[in-house]
């Protein structure tokens, strides 16, 4: 599999497929680090208050834009 042409999110679900060729290999380092270092119970109430955050915002519609007929 070539790096740009792959989806991380879909093709590294079971771990990573690029292995050193990973294009978000300089993430690795940084998430290890939160996951080592922040506890699961932290990490719980990070997650509560982000959905607090997002649940308080009203809705945003998507109005699409059409073009104009003639």
């Amino acid at each position: 599999m070539e790096a740009a042409t792959i989806n991380c999110a879909e093709a590294c679900v079971n771990g990573c497929v690029l292995g050193d060729k990973c294009p978000n290999k300089e993430y690795v380092a940084s998430a290890s680090k939160f996951i080592n270092d922040v506890s699961l119970d932290r990490m719980h109430e990070i997650a509560e208050a982000a959905l607090r955050r997002k649940m308080s915002q009203p809705p945003q519609w998507v109005i699409p834009d059409f073009p104009e007929s003639k």
